[in-house]
C-alpha cells in the first residue's frame, strides 16, 4: 500500500456490507498509507510485513517493489488510461 486510497475504498465497502472485524495484511506499505487508514479507521488491525519509509510524487512506494499487480500477473502497462476501462482490451504479457 502506497497511498492507502484504494483499501480505504475497500474498507469503506467492507463497513457498509456489515463486516464486523477486519484485519488489512500486506507485504509492504508506505508510513503515510498506515496513519492514513489508522486516523480513519481506528478499529481496524493492520499487519505488514515491511514499511517503506516514503512514497514519489506519483504516489509510488520508495524503494517499493515496482508494480506488483503487473508483476505478478504479467499485464502490459498501457499508456492509454482508456483502453484500460475495458477488460477486452487489457494486454497481457507472455511469461
Amino acid at each position: 500500500m502506497a497511498t492507502a486510497q484504494t483499501m480505504m475504498s475497500v474498507l469503506g465497502i467492507m463497513k457498509k456490507w456489515g463486516v464486523p472485524k477486519i484485519h488489512v495484511v500486506t507485504v509492504i506499505a508506505s508510513k503515510i498509507a498506515i496513519k492514513t487508514i489508522s486516523e480513519a479507521h481506528p478499529d481496524i488491525k493492520i499487519t505488514v510485513g515491511e514499511i517503506d519509509g516514503a512514497i514519489d510524487d506519483a504516489g509510488n512506494l520508495l524503494p517499493g517493489l515496482g508494480d506488483a499487480g503487473d508483476r505478478i500477473f504479467g499485464t502490459h502497462v498501457e499508456d492509454n488510461e482508456e483502453a484500460l476501462m475495458h477488460v477486452s482490451k487489457r494486454k497481457k504479457s507472455e511469461s
